[in-house]
C-alpha cells in the first residue's frame, strides 16, 4: 500500500508524517530537520541515494503550489521501492542511480502557506485572522486560495540575493509594498527562516544542479541574466523531450530574486525552475498522475546528468 497519498490535498501535518513513514519503510532513506518557520512547522528534507552526483529538488515555495510538494513525496517512494525490488525508474535501474547519485529534496518550503490554501488553519484562528487582514489590502486577490506566500506576508521565491532590488523594484511598481497574499519582496534577501535555511542548505551541499518545482505552465526556465552555465541549455531540452514541457525565457517581471536564479548566480551551475501542469492554482489534485508522468523523466534525467 503506497505511503504517500496523491488523491487528495497535502498538509503540513500529512507531509511530515508521510516522511516519516518512508523513513520507516526504507531505512536507506534519511531526513533532516532544516527549521521550524515561524509559526514552528517543521521544513524536513528527504535524501535517497549515495552517490558523488548531489543534485538538490525544491517544490511548494508557494503556498497554492502545495501540489508540487507531492511530485518529491511521490518520486522518493518509487524510488525508494525499486531499489528494494531491483527494479527501475523511467527505464534506469535504480540501484545504479542510487550509486550514481544522492538526491536531496526538500518537498515543502512553504508550510505556514500551504496551511493555510489547504484549510489545514481554521477561520477564527490567530493564525488565519491574520493572514485575512494581510489579504485586506489586496482584495481583487482570492483569499485563501490566491495565497502565495508564507504566513508573515512575504513571498519566499522573491526571497533570494541575485537582483533582489530589481524584484523589489518592479513589485513595488506593481503595489505590492507591504506583506500581503503575494508578490511582497521582504525587508531583505533571506530575511525569512525559510528562505535562510534553503539557502544554506544549498550551500552547505553544493549541489551539481537544483530544481525548483512550481506551478503552471508546462514550461521550463533555465536562465538567469546573462550568466552562462555550459550545458544548461542542454539540459532543459533534454528534459523538454522526457516531459513535453516547453523550454521557455522567464517572464521579465517574474525574472529576479528567485530560488534558481541564486543559485545560477551564486554556484555558476545548472538551475531550473519547473513550472508544472495548466490551468488556474492552486491545481486540482485530479491533475496529479498527469503531472506526475510528465515530470518523472524529469527528475530522473536531473539526477543521471547527459
Amino acid at each position: 500500500m503506497a505511503i504517500v497519498n496523491t488523491s487528495v490535498p497535502i498538509t503540513s501535518e500529512s507531509c511530515n508524517r508521510m516522511i516519516l513513514q518512508l523513513l520507516e519503510s526504507y531505512p536507506f532513506l534519511r531526513s533532516e530537520l532544516l527549521t521550524n518557520t515561524a509559526f514552528q512547522r517543521p521544513i524536513r528534507t528527504l535524501v535517497i541515494g549515495t552517490g558523488p552526483r548531489k543534485v538538490l529538488y525544491t517544490a511548494a515555495h508557494h503556498a497554492n503550489e502545495w501540489l508540487t510538494a507531492l511530485i518529491l513525496l511521490k518520486f522518493c517512494e518509487e524510488f525508494a521501492q525499486a531499489i528494494t525490488e531491483n527494479g527501475k525508474i523511467f527505464g534506469v535501474d535504480a540501484k545504479a542511480l542510487a550509486r550514481q547519485a544522492t538526491v536531496y529534496l526538500v518537498p515543502m518550503v512553504d508550510p505556514d502557506g500551504v496551511d493555510l490554501v489547504v484549510g489545514a488553519i481554521q477561520p477564527g484562528s490567530i493564525q488565519y485572522d491574520l493572514a485575512q487582514r494581510l489579504s485586506q489590502d489586496y482584495p481583487e486577490i482570492p483569499f485563501p486560495n490566491g495565497w502565495k506566500a508564507n504566513l508573515l506576508g512575504v513571498d519566499l521565491n522573491l526571497q533570494y540575493p541575485a537582483g533582489w532590488l530589481q524584484a523589489r523594484e518592479i513589485k513595488f511598481s506593481q503595489g505590492f509594498t507591504q506583506p500581503g497574499p503575494r508578490d511582497y519582496v521582504g525587508r531583505a534577501p533571506l530575511n525569512q527562516l525559510e528562505t535562510k535555511a534553503l539557502a544554506g542548505y544549498t550551500e552547505f551541499l553544493d549541489p551539481a544542479l537544483v530544481l525548483a518545482f512550481h506551478s503552471q505552465g508546462k514550461e521550463i526556465y533555465w536562465q538567469f541574466g546573462d550568466f552562462f552555465v555550459p550545458g544548461a541549455k542542454e539540459l532543459a531540452e533534454e528534459f523538454a523531450r522526457v516531459s513535453g514541457y516547453a523550454v521557455a525565457d522567464t517572464p521579465y517581471a517574474s525574472g529576479f530574486a528567485g530560488y534558481k536564479d541564486w543559485f545560477i548566480q551564486y554556484f555558476r551551475k545548472p538551475g531550473f525552475t519547473i513550472e508544472v501542469g495548466q490551468g488556474e492554482n492552486p491545481l486540482p489534485i485530479e491533475q496529479f498522475p498527469e503531472i506526475y508522468r510528465d515530470n518523472l523523466g524529469i527528475l530522473v534525467t536531473a539526477a543521471t546528468g547527459i
